[in-house]
């Protein structure tokens, strides 16, 4: 007997089959090992990064309000920075409650407001443009006044 008909004979197909299973697996976990070790490899050259995980997770930790009255105490807005955020303000007053930062920045930058781009991320930062959760955002009110004030 040769040929096929010994492999039926025999359990061919299903030896073939977990030959072939164990050896994409053992591939599969060869390259996830591969693909993770620059993090072994930062750890052994710099341990002081687990300290400063712990520090980061131990921040997100904080609840909601304390966060946010620290991200209000570091964003000290300058006069300058004040100025412009009114401006933002007027031109989200312009815009329906739900609107866009691509549109947003379009109408700033025709406004010509004084750097429109670092701006928006510090309006972002302080959480006084707020995402809806659909793609768009809104403007927080409570949170511009807490600012500007």
């Amino acid at each position: 007997m040769y040929g096929l008909e010994a492999i039926n004979a025999n359990n061919g197909w299903a030896i073939s089959v977990v030959g072939i299973t164990v050896v994409f697996s053992g591939l599969v976990i060869l390259s996830l090992v591969i693909s993770q070790l620059y993090k072994v490899l930062a750890l052994w050259e710099d341990p002081s990064i687990i300290k400063a995980l712990f520090k980061a997770k131990q921040k997100k930790e904080l609840p909601e309000e304390l966060q946010e009255k620290q991200i209000v105490d570091q964003m000290d807005f300058t006069e300058s920075q004040k100025e412009v955020v009114k401006q933002f303000a007027l031109l989200v007053r312009t815009m329906e409650n739900h609107f866009s930062l691509p549109r947003l920045l379009h109408l700033a930058r025709i406004s010509d407001l004084k750097d429109p781009y670092s701006n928006l991320n510090n309006l972002l930062k302080a959480k006084i443009i707020i995402q809806d959760g659909s793609g768009f955002f809104t403007w927080d009110k409570d949170m511009f006044d807490k600012t500007i004030s």
